[in-house]
């Protein structure tokens, strides 16, 4: 995960309906995110050949107030898979904002080093996102910047100027690996939009690495 500092204007266009921006430090993050799923299944079933796959997102954070709880979770501006059957389920299940490219990931454990990366070719060039780290993964200390990142446990999606898409995300607290470097190759402007052309030449706030989890995706509401 590389995490940016963004304006809060830009976000304006992309923020669902009755939540607001849940900020850090009164800072505004996007992150882009790299992953892969594993052992895929949709409602218990596995479906072939969309069992292991990775994904590229770009994200902020937002809450909304359900009666006196709030919850904090995700916005997507646009999540990039290698499966088409995905783009299709996600695009139409949940309101979200997939797009099929031919993707590739690295894992790979040098020494005292772990290698990580994920890729993905728009038209003819390779976008490449790539950190080494430590081996052994840690406990993520309690109200660290690290905790606000990735733990929102719901998903939110603008469905029209009056209603949002909600749904929750279950996992165990992750634990986290030292960040040793990083390169990140990304035309933002290119991939998701002019207004995030400026991350391609800014200095992320922080860059993390998360060991996984079992994962849910719970179905969807509108509020």
């Amino acid at each position: 995960m590389a995490n940016y500092e963004v304006d809060k204007t830009i976000l304006a266009p992309y923020l669902p309906n009755r939540t607001e921006l849940d900020l850090w430090n009164n800072t505004c993050y996007v992150s882009l995110v790299g992953f892969r799923f594993l052992n895929t299944k949709m409602l218990g079933v596995t479906i072939p050949f969309h069992k292991n796959f990775e994904e590229v997102n770009l994200r902020f954070y937002v809450r909304y107030k359900d009666g006196n709880i709030w919850k904090r979770g995700v916005v997507f501006i646009k999540e990039i898979v290698p499966k088409a059957a995905i783009t299709f389920v996600a695009n139409s299940l949940y309101n979200e904002h997939y797009e099929t490219q031919k993707m590739k990931h690295r894992w790979e454990t040098i020494g005292e080093e772990m290698h990580t990366e994920y890729a993905w070719r728009d038209d003819h060039t390779w976008q490449k996102f790539s950190v080494i780290s430590g081996v052994h993964a840690k406990p993520i200390p309690k109200k660290s910047e690290t905790e606000f990142i990735k733990e929102h446990y719901w998903g939110y999606s603008k469905r029209s100027a009056t209603k949002t898409t909600q749904y929750e995300v279950t996992h165990p607290r992750w634990d986290a690996y030292d960040i040793k470097s990083y390169t990140i190759d990304v035309n933002f402007g290119k991939i998701y939009g002019t207004e995030f052309d400026s991350l391609s030449t800014s200095k992320p706030i922080s860059v993390m690495l998360a060991e996984g989890s079992k994962i849910t995706v719970e179905g969807k509401s509108t509020v």
